[in-house]
């Protein structure tokens, strides 16, 4: 196929393009910065956006199959200041506004726009087991999903259909939230982000790429998809698998109003939780590679 990916250079992007370009897709990347010290420079097509307005660019969608739409200034890079909610806002529905606006200028339109979205479209909740078809719920992260999905979806007026990865935890070991909750652990001083008890909802990176894979090979799923494994846990669970597979012990807890008043309103991302599961994904026939936590984080964590 060939494929237009934007937010390529990041913690899921960049084996993303590798990944797809292994498997003999073309790869044409929208990005602010062209790279060229990276594992697919030689075969990705780079071509220069700043996700504002249109331009040039808009060439490169013309006669394209897929549009992945990753682009979006990351989560916890910061406090959540009004300016650094206005910014998270912005690199995501403007983007992709400006994307749409160009899909709807296109003589030849790709059959498929696979969005990026996240699981705080549900909010905090309690132990529910939540699938696509849940409710939005209240705060930040599910205002700023929804209105992702939003924009996105008005490509399916357009013909397009729209797919919107609403993503847990991805846990690998070069980035993501994974080594920040990590560094205790290797100190011996690791444990749970009190209370405990909230769930975490999380993915091996192998199997995120795979889902998006998996969407690009079969045109019947659209809609929002859990980018999460079967088997949510809590934090308290989380934590004690850390400790099993690094051989440390998991017995300080980080209490949450320590977190919040480092963090402010972004410390709720690790207080609360959503326990989700991946319904579509499973009726549908993806089948994972890590389903369950201990033999993820093994596979993370014991490479070379």
């Amino acid at each position: 196929m060939q494929i237009v990916v934007t937010g390529g250079t990041g913690f899921i992007g960049r084996p993303l393009c590798t990944s797809l370009c292994q498997e003999g897709h073309r790869v044409t990347l929208l990005t602010r910065r062209i790279e060229t010290q990276w594992p697919c420079a030689s075969i990705v097509t780079a071509v220069e956006w700043n996700g504002r307005e249109g331009g040039a660019w808009e060439h490169c969608l013309d006669g394209t199959d897929v549009i992945i739409n990753l682009a979006g200034a990351p989560i916890a890079d910061g406090r959540w200041t009004d300016a650094r909610k206005e910014l998270l806002i912005e690199s995501r529905v403007l983007s992709t506004r400006v994307l749409i606006e160009a899909l709807s200028r296109c003589p030849s339109r790709p059959r498929a726009l696979i969005n990026a979205s996240g699981i705080g479209y549900y909010g905090a909740s309690d132990d529910r087991l939540l699938d696509e078809g849940a409710a939005r719920g209240q705060g930040f992260l599910s205002y700023l999903s929804f209105l992702w999905e939003a924009e996105a979806l008005r490509a399916a007026e357009l013909g397009v259909r729209v797919v919107m990865l609403r993503t847990g935890m991805v846990l690998e070991q070069d980035g993501g939230a994974l080594p920040k909750m990590l560094l205790p652990f290797r100190f011996f001083a690791g444990g749970p982000i009190m209370p405990g008890t909230q769930w975490v909802s999380w993915i091996h990176r192998r199997d995120h790429i795979g889902l998006i894979h998996w969407m690009l090979a079969n045109p019947n799923v659209s809609g929002p998809v859990n980018a999460v494994a079967p088997e949510a846990v809590t934090m308290n669970q989380f934590c004690d698998a850390i400790g099993r597979v690094l051989h440390r012990p998991s017995w300080l807890p980080v209490p949450g109003f320590a977190l919040q008043a480092a963090l402010g309103e972004l410390g709720t991302l690790m207080t609360t939780g959503q326990r989700v599961t991946p319904a579509k994904a499973l009726s549908h026939g993806y089948v994972f590679q890590y389903p369950k936590l201990e033999p993820a984080l093994r596979a993370i964590l014991t490479k070379g």
